[in-house]
């Protein structure tokens, strides 16, 4: 497995989410505002990296929790897509949940590392 740094995973997050949730509003027949929150924080993660790289505390807890509200913030969506048999929905938004994750453990894993030492 590739042993990326936080701010390699945040970054790899911040695009999936941007062409993602990008894609997702523009292919829909009806969008909506809302369907533009993974954009909007995939836009602020990416505009985070720099601090998050340098490894500013600050910015490296704005960056979790706006990845950890976006983990819960596309739980709907994802029920929705399920309920509606959407499949090419569904899969969006499992790998935009997927790199949040991975993002999460990524951080959570600097975060004990740096109290350790």
């Amino acid at each position: 497995m590739l042993n990326l740094k936080p701010f390699q995973l945040s970054l790899i997050n911040a695009l999936t989410l941007i062409a993602f949730g990008g894609y997702g509003y523009i292919q829909s027949e009806s969008p909506s505002a809302t369907a533009l929150i993974p954009v909007i924080i995939g836009i602020l993660l990416i505009a985070m990296n720099k601090g998050v790289k340098n490894e500013n505390k600050i910015i490296a807890h704005i960056a979790v929790t706006l990845t950890l509200l976006i983990i819960l913030g596309l739980i709907m969506p994802l029920l929705g897509s399920l309920q509606r048999s959407d499949t090419a929905a569904t899969i969006r938004v499992i790998l935009m949940i997927a790199t949040s994750v991975i993002a999460m453990v990524g951080f959570i894993k600097s975060f004990i590392a740096a109290r350790r030492s």
